[in-house]
């Protein structure tokens, strides 16, 4: 293959990108970082890094109501992130995106305030077996708390939703279909259109969890029309403890308060509270001010390189990992989707995937390793974890070839 240092495909100059990435110059246990782990966090580019800083550093005051210099520069550079988020997805109003820690924080913010006001004894939820637990647990809580059922699209050996099963369940008890887009787990795309679609037909809302998704597709939500769709901010190369969800105006009106607290009050007496409008109506007290700007700052830079020149390039690396992979002896993929994207889920014969993450890593190779907060689907197969390669578009195809070298060299300690 070519050199790193050679590599310019898809109008996409991935060395450097990598520039771009102050951690991927450095060293693990004495050989260069191998970062394949980017479905539990992505790295940050140093405009990301740069303007966070810079927020403290210049600007640091408190977003909404200040009447002072930097309190006015402040909630322009926070509003300016939320309109920048809006472009990104497309949303029709910028009110319609609420700033939230991340993707559990947002759902359980719909989770919480759907079942207070629209779940009952009767109701069912709909979710399917690749969920994170971040998309299980709070439908699990909102359904003992209302006294509904929590129902499973099932899926195949290739770990594909079954979606004949899916239009079967889509009864008059169903009040919410709740899904991933793309499953962290083993990258699987889900038919989220088709999703949609039926789902509206009997007038169901659906919540798409985009966190594995974002970073990866180029999203619509006007074209697409999920009702809430929920990412996090750390996933697309910005700052932990951001996220977003996306609403419409409709079902964000529809819902009641998730938090208590400054800003999302119009006016407060002891006897009443009149709540303000959307999106601060669910962005209750201090936001991570720094971190929703430094978001709207990595989403500027994947603008700039090209959400679609970077789609066409991690697909050629995940098709390139995949054919590599599959000539190590004793390889079992963990789901094996014909739509995928992102990660790779793995075991080799019978060797622990702790056992093999930790030989990886002495070759400077991140991975992940375990049951990826997918519980559930680790039990249907049957398996105690997985090994993840979750890529991005700095990762080449030469890291692949250490990744294979790296996982024959851990087969042939361990066995």
């Amino acid at each position: 293959m070519e050199h790193i240092a050679n590599i310019v495909t898809a109008d996409l100059d991935v060395a450097r990108i990598r520039k771009d990435f102050p951690i991927l110059q450095q060293q693990v246990h004495g050989k260069p970082l191998v970062y394949l782990d980017n479905g539990a966090t992505t790295q940050k580019p140093q405009v990301v890094i740069d303007t966070e800083s810079r927020y403290y550093e210049e600007y640091n005051s408190n977003v909404h109501r200040g009447v002072h210099r930097l309190s006015q520069v402040a909630t322009d550079a926070y509003e300016k992130a939320r309109h920048i988020v809006a472009g990104y997805i497309n949303a029709a109003h910028s009110h319609e995106v609420i700033f939230t820690k991340g993707t559990t924080d947002a759902i359980n913010l719909v989770a919480n305030t759907f079942s207070r006001r629209f779940l009952k004894a009767g109701d069912s939820v709909i979710i399917s077996a690749m969920e994170h637990h971040s998309n299980i647990v709070p439908w699990q809580i909102a359904c003992e708390e209302s006294g509904a059922t929590l129902k499973v699209i099932p899926i195949n050996e290739k770990g594909e939703l079954r979606m004949d099963t899916f239009e079967a369940m889509l009864d008059d008890t169903v009040k919410i279909v709740a899904v991933t887009y793309v499953s962290n787990t083993m990258g699987t795309i889900n038919p989220v259109q088709d999703i949609i679609t039926l789902a509206h037909a009997r007038n169901i809302p659906v919540l798409l969890d985009a966190a594995q998704a974002v970073q990866h597709i180029s999203i619509d939500v006007q074209a697409l029309k999920p009702d809430f769709l929920a990412f996090s901010g750390h996933k697309i190369y910005g700052p932990t403890g951001t996220g977003v969800l996306y609403g419409t105006t409709e079902w964000l009106n529809k819902l009641p308060p998730y938090q208590g607290g400054g800003d999302m009050i119009k006016t407060v007496t002891f006897a009443k509270t009149i709540y303000n409008e959307l999106p601060y109506k669910f962005e209750a007290g201090t936001p991570h001010i720094a971190g929703a700007i430094g978001l709207g700052a990595a989403i500027q830079y994947l603008q700039q390189t090209g959400i679609e020149k970077i789609q066409q390039w991690e697909e050629q690396l995940l098709a390139y990992a995949l054919e590599q992979l599959r000539g190590i002896d004793g390889i079992r993929f963990i789901g094996d989707a014909a739509h995928r994207s992102g990660a790779i889920s793995f075991l080799v014969h019978n060797i622990h995937p702790f056992d093999m993450g930790e030989l990886l890593d002495q070759q400077g190779i991140a991975v992940r390793t375990g049951h990826h907060c997918t519980e559930p689907l680790m039990d249907l197969f049957q398996i105690p974890g997985t090994v993840r390669a979750s890529l991005s578009f700095y990762n080449t195809t030469e890291e692949i070839d250490k990744l294979v070298a790296g996982i024959r060299r851990a087969a042939s300690m361990l066995l």
